[in-house]
C-alpha cells in the first residue's frame, strides 16, 4: 500500500503548477482594487427597515476568518483539502494514466489510516502552499459576489495574513439600532362603486336596507388627521351622514319610528332635486328597559399589541361600564391562538372584578376568530333569561386570520345565531389590518351595529352617549322603497347604500334581513331626481316605449313605503307615505346632511357633482350648521378643510 502512497503523491505533485510571481502580483494588484471599489460603495449605506445584509456578511467574516486562521483551524482547513484532493484525483486521469475509484476493505482501511493521515497533512500543506497566491484575489472575487447579491459567505479561507487585510477591507459602519421592518398594510374595505342613475320609466322602484353603522366616517376622520386622503372604499356615504344626530319630528306613538320628506335644490346641480327622507326612532324611559347580557368578545392576537388597540379598547369598555346598571351581566371572552372565558358572568355592580379582568388581557398569537365567536355565543346562551337581552360586543381589528374567516361562512354562521335572540355589534380598533369586509358581514347579519373607534373620544359618543341606540333595538329588519313618478321624475339615483341594495321583491319578503333601528337612533337616506322637462336630463328616451311615458299625471314626484318589524315578532308592519314636490319640514338638518353627503361624494371621486367643491361643502355645512353640542358637526367642517388641503 505504500507504494500505491507514494504513487499518488508524485502524481499530486506533478500536477501542481509552480508558483508564478507575476500572477502573485496581478492577483493582489486586482484583489486590492475590488476592494477599494468595494469600500467606496459602502461609505454611506442607504437607509434600510433591515439590518443591512453586507453587514451581518461581514461580521460572519470576521468570525470565520479569525476560526479558520488559528492554529486549530489552518490544521483542520488543512486535512478538509487533503482529503477533498485525495478523492478528486482518484477519479481524474493522471500522469500515469488513468486512476480507477480507489476500493478497499474495512480491514485495510484501518490499517491504512496512521498512514493515510500523514499523507494528508503533507498533501494539504503542499496544497496551501501552492494555492496561498492566488486564493487571496479568487476570495476577494468571491466575496464582492456574495456582498452584491446578498448571500452568504461559503468560501474556503485565505492565509492568517491574507485574512487580516481581507478583514480591514471590508470594514464598513453598520448602524448601531437596525430599524424594525414595520408591519404591512393589509387593510381591505367593502364596498361597491357608486349607485348609477337610473331612468325612471325603465326601472322606477329602488329598494334597500337602512344603515345606522358610522364606522366609514371614524376611518375617514383617522385617515385625515393622519394627512391622508382615506382610500375611496373606504367612504360609505350613509354612514358618514348618519354618523350625526338629527332633530327629526318625534313619532306621535303609532309606530317605533316616524317618517320625515323633504325636497330640496340640488347645490350641485341646478338643473335636479334633492329627496331627504328623515327617519327618528322613539326614545323608550331608560328605567322600563329589561336587564342586559353582555358578553365582551375580545381580540387578544398579536396584531392588537399598538396603543390604539388593546389598550383603547381597554379605555373604552371602562368608560361603558358606568353606564350599565346593577342588574346587568358582564361576562369576557379573549381569543387569540384559541378562545377562552376570562371571566364568567358576573353583576355590573361588581365593577372592579371586570375592570380587573380587563387589566389582565394582554396580546399575542393568531386571530382564532370562530372560536372566539363560537364561545362568546355559548356564553351568551348561558346566560340569557326570559324577559333579558342579550349582546355579543365583539372589539377587534377585524384580522381573522384562524378558524373561520370567509365574510360569506361568518353570515351564514352569524344568521343562524341571530335567531336565538343574542345579538351582534362590531367595534373597530385601529389601522393597518382592518379587515372591514369581515367586519360588515358580521355587524350586518347579527342584527347590531359596526362602529370604529380611533379615540377615546369616539369610544365615549359609541358606548356612553348613543350606548342604548346601540344595544336595544326598537325595531328590526326596517326596509325602504321607493317608485319614482315618471311622469314627473325623469331620472334618479340612491346616494350610498351600495352595500344595502335589495331586490325589489325583497321589500315584501319577511324573511329577507334587513338593518334595525336602535331607541333614538334616526336614519337618513338622500335621492338626487331630475324633474320630467328639466335640462338636465341625461338619457334620451327610448323610441318604442313613449307611449308608455303617458302615465299617472298627478303631481307626486313618488311614493315612500318602509317595513319594520316589532322586536320578537315574524311578521312585518307596512307604512306609506306619497313624496309631494315642494314638501320642506323647515330643518337646518336637512341640509347639514346634504353637505355631508357632497362631502362624501367628493371623497369618492363620484362625477355627479360637477365643479361643486370642497369649499362649497364648507360654506354648506357652516350655514346649516345648527345646534352643536357635542361638537360634531364642527369637526366635520374642519375635516373638509383637511380634506381640501390634502386634495392640492
Amino acid at each position: 500500500m505504500s507504494d500505491e502512497l507514494d504513487k499518488l503523491r508524485s502524481a499530486m505533485e506533478a500536477a501542481t503548477p509552480p508558483p508564478d510571481a507575476a500572477q502573485k502580483a496581478a492577483n493582489l494588484a486586482l484583489a486590492e482594487k475590488n476592494f477599494d471599489q468595494l469600500q467606496g460603495s459602502r461609505v454611506e449605506p442607504r437607509p434600510s427597515y433591515e439590518r443591512p445584509v453586507w453587514a451581518h456578511v461581514t461580521n460572519g467574516a470576521r468570525k470565520m476568518f479569525d476560526v479558520l486562521t488559528s492554529k486549530g483551524g489552518l490544521a483542520a482547513t488543512t486535512a478538509l483539502v487533503a482529503v477533498g484532493m485525495f478523492f478528486v484525483v482518484g477519479q481524474r486521469d493522471g500522469p500515469l494514466g488513468p486512476v480507477g475509484p480507489l476500493t478497499v476493505s474495512e480491514t485495510e482501511t484501518r490499517a491504512l489510516a496512521p498512514k493515510t493521515q500523514g499523507a494528508r497533512d503533507q498533501l494539504g500543506q503542499a496544497a496551501n502552499r501552492t494555492r496561498e497566491e492566488s486564493q487571496l484575489s479568487d476570495f476577494a472575487a468571491a466575496v464582492e459576489s456574495d456582498l452584491s447579491e446578498g448571500q452568504a459567505l461559503t468560501r474556503t479561507a485565505p492565509s492568517a495574513t491574507q485574512s487580516e487585510v481581507l478583514v480591514d477591507r471590508l470594514t464598513v459602519p453598520v448602524p448601531a439600532d437596525p430599524i424594525i421592518l414595520p408591519e404591512a398594510d393589509t387593510e381591505a374595505f367593502a364596498n361597491e362603486a357608486p349607485n348609477p342613475l337610473k331612468v325612471t320609466l325603465n326601472d322606477p322602484v329602488s329598494t334597500f336596507s337602512i344603515d345606522v353603522d358610522t364606522a366609514a366616517y371614524a376611518v375617514v376622520r383617522s385617515s385625515l388627521t393622519a394627512g391622508q386622503l382615506p382610500p375611496q372604499d373606504a367612504v360609505r356615504v350613509e354612514e358618514m351622514v348618519n354618523y350625526f344626530p338629527y332633530a327629526y319630528p318625534a313619532p306621535d306613538g303609532t309606530h317605533p319610528f316616524r317618517p320625515t320628506v323633504s325636497v330640496l335644490d340640488t347645490p350641485w346641480n341646478a338643473d335636479t332635486q334633492l329627496v331627504h327622507i328623515g327617519i327618528q326612532g322613539t326614545l323608550p324611559e331608560l328605567d322600563a328597559r329589561p336587564p342586559l347580557n353582555l358578553v365582551f368578545l375580545i381580540d387578544t392576537s398579536g396584531s392588537m399589541q399598538s396603543p390604539n388597540k388593546l389598550p383603547l379598547l381597554k379605555q373604552s369598555f371602562r368608560l361603558m361600564l358606568s353606564e350599565l346598571r346593577a342588574e346587568d351581566q358582564v361576562a369576557i371572552v379573549a381569543y387569540a391562538g384559541s378562545a377562552g372565558e376570562v371571566l364568567e358572568p358576573t353583576p355590573a355592580a361588581e365593577r372592579e372584578t371586570i375592570l380587573a379582568a380587563l387589566d389582565r388581557l394582554e396580546a399575542g398569537g393568531s386571530t382564532a376568530g370562530q372560536a372566539g365567536l363560537q364561545q362568546a355565543y355559548a356564553t351568551a346562551e348561558a346566560m340569557a333569561d326570559d324577559g333579558e337581552l342579550g349582546r355579543v360586543i365583539l372589539a377587534t381589528d377585524g384580522d381573522f386570520n384562524v378558524g373561520l374567516s370567509d365574510p360569506s361562512a361568518l353570515k351564514d354562521f352569524i344568521s343562524e345565531k341571530r335567531e336565538t335572540g343574542t345579538y351582534l355589534s362590531v367595534l373597530g380598533f385601529g389601522r393597518g389590518n382592518l379587515d372591514d369586509a369581515t367586519m360588515q358581514a358580521l355587524a350586518q347579519n347579527g342584527n347590531g351595529q359596526a362602529a370604529y373607534i380611533d379615540t377615546l373620544s369616539e369610544a365615549r359618543k359609541v358606548l356612553v352617549d348613543q350606548l342604548t341606540g346601540a344595544l336595544f333595538p326598537i325595531a328590526n329588519d326596517v326596509k325602504i322603497q321607493v317608485e319614482f313618478n315618471p311622469a314627473t321624475v325623469a331620472e334618479y339615483r340612491l346616494i350610498g347604500y351600495e352595500t344595502r341594495a335589495l331586490d325589489r321583491e325583497d321589500f315584501n319578503n319577511d324573511r329577507v334581513d334587513a338593518g334595525d333601528i336602535g331607541a333614538g337612533h334616526s336614519v337618513t337616506a338622500i335621492y338626487e331626481i331630475t324633474p320630467v322637462g328639466s335640462p338636465g336630463v341625461l338619457t334620451d328616451p327610448l323610441r318604442y316605449q313613449e307611449a308608455e311615458r303617458v302615465a299617472d299625471a298627478s303631481d307626486e314626484l313618488g311614493f315612500l313605503k318602509l317595513r319594520y318589524k316589532t322586536p320578537g315578532e315574524t311578521e312585518s308592519t307596512l307604512i306609506e307615505t306619497p313624496i309631494l314636490p315642494g314638501a320642506d319640514a323647515g330643518l337646518d338638518d336637512a341640509g347639514f346632511a346634504v353637505a355631508i353627503a357632497g362631502f362624501g361624494q367628493l371623497l369618492r371621486g363620484e362625477d355627479y357633482l360637477g365643479d361643486w367643491s370642497y369649499a362649497d361643502a364648507i360654506e354648506l355645512a357652516n350655514s346649516t350648521r345648527g345646534e352643536d353640542a357635542f361638537g360634531y358637526r364642527t369637526e366635520a367642517v374642519n375635516l373638509m378643510r383637511l380634506a381640501e388641503a390634502l386634495s392640492r
